[in-house]
């Protein structure tokens, strides 16, 4: 394993995160509002299959 003194390990994670590509305010917000809409639509569906199974055991148990 290589010996990396503290100071040259900061020089290097500065160096790699100056690489780093950061989105913008406006690809932020995008994504964001896409996750919100996406958790919506999934916990919808689920809600739905979640009742439709409900009724399916209510059917078959005869309560």
């Amino acid at each position: 394993m290589a010996k990396t003194n503290p100071a040259q390990f900061v020089r290097q994670v500065r160096q790699e995160a100056s690489k780093v590509t950061w989105p913008s305010r406006k690809e932020t917000g995008v994504a964001t509002m896409m996750v919100f809409i996406m958790v919506t639509i999934m916990a919808v569906f689920f809600l739905a299959v979640d009742g439709l199974i409900a009724w399916l055991v209510r059917l078959i148990l005869g309560n």
